[in-house]
């Protein structure tokens, strides 16, 4: 996982360097405000065509979409990439989500990243135990393209200031 403070200091340094100039262009403004905005978010599902759909609506949200097959996939993205949230489908092959959520959950450097359950398992025990692995918060499928979203920035937002 990368450092935040590193690249703080960087955009720090950037920022300061800009404003010093007498004129600022507008694209370097947007350029910074950009690099700096701009969340990861870790989509897994087995299911490629819900991947694919979350990627292209993320991304049409101005976020930085990764993707993953499953739990396999899910460690190799952990050990190279600093996340701002995982999106994490409950029946995955080999691991399900609700493990795998207690494990990223249960990990030192992990624990605090927001992580929503996005299942097709509605019933009222499986929402409890994604609560009880640690899960911020569970969506059902199908779901509403605007309440997804509007979970994304909820969780991000409160994240962001804790």
């Amino acid at each position: 996982m990368g450092d935040k403070s590193i690249r703080r200091k960087v955009e720090a340094i950037k920022r300061r360097k800009i404003t010093s100039k007498k004129v600022v262009s507008l694209s370097d403004f947007r350029d910074l405000k950009a690099a700096i905005d701009v969340r990861s978010i870790l989509v897994v599902d087995d299911d490629e065509i819900m991947r694919s759909a979350l990627k292209r609506i993320l991304e049409g949200e101005g976020y930085k979409v990764l993707l993953a097959e499953d739990g396999l996939e899910l460690s190799k993205v952990l050990e190279t990439t600093r996340l701002d949230m995982v999106l994490l489908d409950v029946n995955l092959p080999w691991v399900d989500g609700f493990e795998l959520c207690r494990i990223i959950k249960g990990h030192h450097s992990l624990k605090n990243v927001p992580l929503i359950l996005v299942s097709g398992r509605k019933g009222k025990e499986d929402v409890e135990r994604g609560f009880e692995m640690g899960a911020d918060d569970y969506v059902t499928k199908p779901f509403d393209i605007d309440y997804m979203i509007e979970v994304i920035n909820k969780s991000l937002l409160k994240s962001s200031t804790t």
